[in-house]
Order: structure tokens, then C-alpha cells, then sequence
């Protein structure tokens, strides 16, 4: 007596060298076969061109099923696991560029708190719930308004702000940064070698170092501009090499990745690439 379609059902077929889990579906057993098949010997696996079957010692029936080596099954749920976390939770992103010198350097490898601003769907930029506001001096990861290309640069101008530049010095809401020397270095723009003068930038209660060239005005007087709701102004701390929201412009909130938080581990790519043990774990807020 025939029984009715058989809803998946998962069995474990072990041979001399592995074990297979066998999903069935779409099958039809005699209850009598059904009941007995896990417990007799080994059937025979047939590779078709339709796909793996198995062939019945009792009965000369074929029944297609599925095979999942359970290593790479674990292997692909990790992966997938994996890419999720990344996506949506946490993710870090290894440094191209000298657009954030001296805070970040090439060659850095940043960890990033996907959770800091937004929950979204993983894979896309559709936000599924606001969890927290961008704060002025975060250092954030986005993709660019203009070619969708992931930027890092830091939040200097936040919704309702009024933010303007007059010689490489901000003035936000009409009160100027102060500005304190720390140190003159060299740097390298493109394919030269230059002056560059390190100095503190104060907004506030918030402090960091930027750079700036000597002999390079890169920008260095916009605005005053008004920042409208839901939407960032984005500045390089190198400031006369950064491509940020002086050529791509404002930045809009579902367009924001995450937080910056500290560097995980980095080498010195521009150089000899040895490891640079010292930035280990550095907090990128000092």
C-alpha cells in the first residue's frame, strides 16, 4: 500500500570516508520500505546528469535527495554568519588612502561599529531603526554621495549647523576653532614630498590633530553653509589632501556605514610593510 508525499526528512548516510545528510523530498515509499530503509545496508549513490539519487537494494526503486557534506555545510553557515556580522553588526576596514593623516595612516586596519548610528537590513542601506546621532569629531565610514565609494572622514558639521571656512580655520554656528601647534613633519601628497605643520583642532569640548601643506590652499575657505536636516558635513583631518565634503558634498544619514573606533592591527604598506605593533589597538579618539 502506497503513502501519501513525504514531508522533508533528513537521515545520516555514512560511508567508508564520510558522512552525508540526505534530505528527501517529494518521495513515495512503501510504509513498510520507509520504516526499514535506515537500517539496511548502505544503498548505492547514482550521479546523474539529474543530480545524485539513491538506489534501493530492496525494491530497485530511485529516490532523488539532496547531499550536504556537513563540514562544508558548516563551513558555508560561518561564511554566511560571518558576512552578516560584518554587514550589520561589526565590520573593519583596512586603510587605502592618507585622507585622515596623522589620526589614521595607510596601512591601518580600523574596527568599525556597524550598531553606533543605524540598524539596516544587511546587504543594502535600508534603515530599519534609528539607534543613535552622529556626534561632531566621530570618525565615520560612508559611501560617497557622489560615486558610492566607502569614505572614512571625520563629522565636523551636524543637522541645522552653520559651518564655514576662511583659511583652512572652521568656524561653526560663527564661533572660530582654536587652533594650537603641535608639531611640524613631512608628508607625502600624490607624488611629493612636502612641509606639513600638525596642529590641534578644538570644537568645543572635542580635540584632534589635523594637517595641513605649507604652500597648499586646498579648499581652505568655503561657506558659511547651513546643514539641513538628516545630513553631515564630512572633513579630512588632512586637510589639504582629502577628498570630502569640500568635491563630494553633504552626506545623508542612510548613507552612513558606522563609527570608528580604534585600529586593530597595521603595517607600514608605503614602506617596508612591517607591521607597525606600537598602533595595535589604538584608540582613534585620544
Amino acid at each position: 500500500m502506497q503513502i501519501p508525499a513525504l514531508s522533508p526528512t533528513d537521515v545520516l548516510l555514512n560511508t567508508t570516508d564520510r558522512t552525508y545528510k540526505v534530505t528527501f523530498a517529494r518521495t513515495r515509499f512503501c510504509a513498510n520500505e520507509f520504516s526499514f530503509f535506515p537500517f539496511v545496508s548502505l544503498p548505492e549513490l547514482i550521479n546523474t546528469s539529474h543530480g545524485l539519487w539513491i538506489h534501493h537494494l530492496k525494491g530497485n526503486r530511485h529516490v532523488r535527495c539532496s547531499f550536504t557534506d556537513p563540514k562544508k555545510s558548516g563551513l558555508l553557515n560561518f561564511l554566511l554568519t560571518f558576512g552578516l556580522i560584518r554587514t550589520a553588526i561589526a565590520d573593519y576596514n583596512p586603510i587605502p588612502s592618507g585622507s585622515m593623516h596623522p589620526t589614521i595612516l595607510e596601512g591601518d586596519v580600523v574596527l568599525v561599529n556597524r550598531l553606533a548610528y543605524n540598524l539596516k537590513l544587511p546587504l543594502t542601506d535600508i534603515v530599519l531603526s534609528r539607534l543613535g546621532d552622529p556626534a561632531r569629531g566621530d570618525i565615520v565610514t560612508f559611501s560617497s554621495p557622489k560615486d558610492g565609494v566607502r569614505l572614512i572622514e571625520r563629522v565636523i558639521g551636524l543637522p541645522a549647523d552653520s559651518i564655514a571656512m576662511r583659511d583652512k580655520r572652521l568656524l561653526i554656528n560663527g564661533h572660530p576653532a582654536d587652533y594650537v601647534v603641535s608639531d611640524f613633519s613631512t608628508d607625502r601628497a600624490g607624488e611629493y614630498v612636502l612641509p606639513a605643520t600638525r596642529v590641534t583642532e578644538k570644537l568645543g569640548a572635542h580635540s584632534y590633530r589635523v594637517q595641513w601643506f605649507s604652500g597648499i590652499a586646498s579648499a581652505s575657505n568655503f561657506g558659511p553653509i547651513t546643514i539641513p536636516a538628516d545630513q553631515f558635513l564630512m572633513l579630512g583631518d588632512n586637510r589639504d589632501n582629502s577628498a570630502d565634503s569640500r568635491f563630494i558634498g553633504l552626506v545623508p544619514r542612510d548613507l552612513l556605514i558606522g563609527r570608528a573606533e580604534c585600529v586593530l592591527v597595521s603595517a607600514a604598506i608605503t614602506d617596508n610593510w612591517l607591521p607597525r605593533f606600537d598602533r595595535f589597538g589604538e584608540s582613534l579618539y585620544k
